[in-house]
């Protein structure tokens, strides 16, 4: 695939402390010195959206995290250790993800937390972890505040996935200088906290014209009015800030109305149901944000990692599941030669190129990866295109 160099400057932003509130009252085991000590396994739990409105992401998440968690045991596991699962679904709701995240650190005592999926829950679930001293690695939070806050950087916060201010400004670039977009149309939802920061970093970086900018809410089903002051204007693509739920059904209601001007998005279009809500023909002439595609061959681990997953699934595996999968590597790696979870953030904070399926992954000092993204392009439903961007 042809790979696409963006100069991006891709700046670690502090910010107000995020849904402080949700976390649950500090443990009393005195666990956030020395953290909880790893046994005759390694324990990993995964908070993941396995039911509710984004279960689509929590599910791929999980079937790439037990694939990891699979090859890495039937290899001989860690320190000669095996890697036991305590799974818990969080129901896509935030105060949830407050609750599992305790419960796992202070209940279950595991030494590393695989998920949240969504950037709300792993804000709401961050206190849990850190008075834990329970390393908490997200496939696919992005927003910005969730490893630095007020400048600060969160001990215990990782990911295996870029960051909402990296994702808008890939937006804005590809629209200018690939889709040579100089008047654009932003609608994006309103109501989270993920949209609001790709759609700010968009508006950041874009040097051409934002004609109209409209907002939604998660939930809405109907975008028509919208959509017919839109249709009226002068632009050239639409960029959507979202997730799939609503972003499919916009696409839908966008091409029935004969809006055919090409539609962008960020990671949250990356599963199979954008293309459900807004119908194969809809999803044409569509471009997201992803952190993995099987059309772009990374290494022969990634080649590996999709002949076994289709194996195991009987399908290809999404961004989700490989950015589960990597962060369970991620974790296996960072507990060798750990005695406590403490020492396993210790590890990930120091994890430098390390062989992803979703490309080579080394941990900043924000804890955040420095990876590439890739801009998939889908034609009918179907991934017409993928390519690699790279931040310089």
């Amino acid at each position: 695939m042809k790979r696409n160099k963006i100069a991006l400057a891709i700046v670690s932003m502090a910010s107000t402390a995020l849904l402080a509130a949700c976390g649950s009252a500090p443990a009393s085991n005195g666990s956030a010195a020395t953290g909880n000590e790893i046994g005759k396994t390694i324990k990993i739990g995964y908070n993941l959206e396995l039911s509710g409105a984004v279960a689509a992401y929590g599910q791929a998440e999980k079937n790439g995290a037990d694939l990891a968690v699979e090859e890495i045991n039937a290899a001989g596991g860690v320190d000669g250790k095996k890697i036991e699962v305590v799974s818990k679904d969080n129901k896509s709701d935030n105060a949830e993800a407050a609750t599992v995240n305790t419960n796992l650190a202070t209940e279950e005592k595991v030494v590393a937390i695989i998920g949240p999926a969504t950037s709300g829950a792993v804000a709401a679930g961050t206190p849990g972890a850190t008075q834990s001293a329970v390393p908490l690695i997200t496939p696919s939070g992005t927003q910005d505040d969730l490893t630095v806050k007020d400048g600060k950087v969160e001990e215990f916060i990782f990911r295996s996935t870029f960051q909402d201010s990296f994702q808008g400004k890939v937006l804005a670039s590809y629209a200018t200088n690939n889709l040579s977009a100089k008047k654009v149309v932003l609608y994006s939802d309103n109501s989270s906290d993920y949209a609001k920061g790709i759609a700010k970093a968009f508006k950041e970086a874009y040097e051409g014209e934002i004609v109209v900018e409209e907002t939604y809410q998660s939930g809405d089903k109907d975008f028509q009015a919208a959509l017919t002051k839109i249709k009226d204007q002068d632009f050239d693509a639409i960029i959507i800030p979202g997730y799939y739920t609503e972003a499919g059904l916009i696409t839908k209601q966008a091409r029935e109305m004969g809006i055919d001007k090409p539609i962008l998005g960020p990671d949250g279009f990356a599963d199979a149901k954008f293309i459900e809500g807004a119908g194969e023909k809809n999803a044409s002439n569509v471009y997201y944000v992803s952190g993995y595609s099987t059309k772009v061959a990374l290494s022969e681990k990634a080649t590996a990692f999709v002949a076994a997953y289709k194996e195991k699934y009987g399908e290809e595996p999404n961004m989700f599941a490989a950015l589960a999968y990597d962060a369970v590597y991620m974790a296996a790696e960072a507990a060798k030669d750990a005695k406590t979870s403490k020492d396993i953030a210790t590890n990930l904070a120091d994890l430098k190129d390390f062989e992803g399926v979703t490309g080579p992954i080394s941990i900043d000092k924000d804890h955040n990866p420095v990876k590439s993204a890739i801009m998939v392009k889908l034609d009918n439903g179907q991934e017409a295109s993928a390519e690699a961007v790279t931040a310089e």
